[in-house]
């Protein structure tokens, strides 16, 4: 088994896949000691998947200070299809690293993925005013090309001082300090077929409406009236068709689950497309509250009481 993730080695990325268990890797990979791939970019890693050059890969998807990743809402909805099995919530701790003998003073130049910079902007224009900022295809590149002597300084996951030989200039130095990155583990649909309800998960779609008045308004009834809590939405432009978009959806519950099986079911009948990209456990962070569950009417056991009474209603057994 053969997992890529965004590389090189030190990412951010590659920290959060090393935190899975590997029990958790053995239930949502059928392996639980896979081989792990550093792949230059987001899109190669997913696509490598669909070639077959690896069963999985580990990609972030969205950050609580950015929000999504383009290149990872992009990639999900490309054929063929991929299935996330696995959320990971990677608390995000910056440093900045540099070769050994370089002060602040010294550094003119400091680089970091756009999401990394985009957190620690305001930590740079204080600390590092006269540093030009450049954007890299991963923090751990960053550091890379402070070891090839291409930049300075590097904002990056404090891991990547070890595999490129660099030293701390500082540390902590995100300008929000509770920031949380969400990466997902993803895999082509097959034999090991989804991970099974835990009564804690989450399912992720995607879905195009026609553009009139009041359609995403009926796509949202519909989850909402059957209690699903919807966690997150956003919106990505159709590449082929300007003024239309994908909505990417995450709510809590299971496909396998009554209620959101139902709101799956209505989607596919009112959107123009519908993309289930995966129902897996839901992951937590310390002190995250995880909401307050299903009301009145929305239990499984509701459901599943609902569904005997119409079925005895239809077949004349019941009034």
């Amino acid at each position: 088994m053969r997992v890529a993730f965004l590389g090189p080695h030190g990412t951010f990325c590659e920290q959060a896949l090393r935190t899975l268990t590997p029990e958790v890797l053995g239930d949502a990979l059928g392996d639980p000691e896979p081989a792990l791939l550093p792949i230059p970019s987001t899109t190669a890693a997913l696509d490598a998947v669909r070639r077959g050059d690896a069963d999985a890969a580990c990609v972030p998807v969205e950050n609580s200070v950015e929000g999504g990743v383009p290149a990872t809402m992009d990639g999900l909805v490309e054929t063929p299809p991929l299935l996330i099995v696995r959320e990971i919530l990677l608390p995000v701790r910056f440093s900045v690293l540099v070769r050994p003998g370089i002060t602040a003073a010294g550094v003119g130049s400091v680089a970091s993925h756009p999401h990394g910079e985009a957190q620690t902007r305001r930590w740079i224009a204080e600390h590092l005013p006269a540093a030009e900022v450049r954007l890299t295809s991963s923090t751990a590149a960053a550091a890379a090309q402070v070891a090839a002597g291409e930049v300075d300084a590097a904002v990056c996951a404090p891991v990547a001082a070890a595999h490129h030989g660099l030293v701390e200039l500082a540390s902590g130095v995100h300008d929000t300090g509770d920031a949380v990155t969400r990466f997902v583990l993803v895999r082509p649909p097959g034999t090991l077929g989804l991970p099974a309800p835990t009564g804690a998960d989450r399912t992720s779609l995607a879905a195009t409406t026609v553009n009139h008045p009041g359609a995403l308004l009926a796509v949202l009834t519909e989850i909402a009236v059957r209690g699903v809590d919807l966690t997150r939405i956003e919106s990505r432009p159709l590449k082929d068709r300007r003024g239309e978009y994908w909505f990417f959806l995450d709510g809590t519950g299971h496909v396998a689950e009554p209620a959101m099986g139902e709101a799956l079911a209505a989607l596919r009948r009112r959107c123009t497309d519908v993309r289930f990209l995966g129902s897996y456990p839901r992951a937590t962070v310390a002190g995250e509250e995880t909401g307050a569950g299903p009301g009145p009417g929305q239990t499984v056991k509701d459901y599943t009481e609902s569904a005997a009474w119409l079925a005895a209603l239809r077949d004349g057994s019941g009034a």
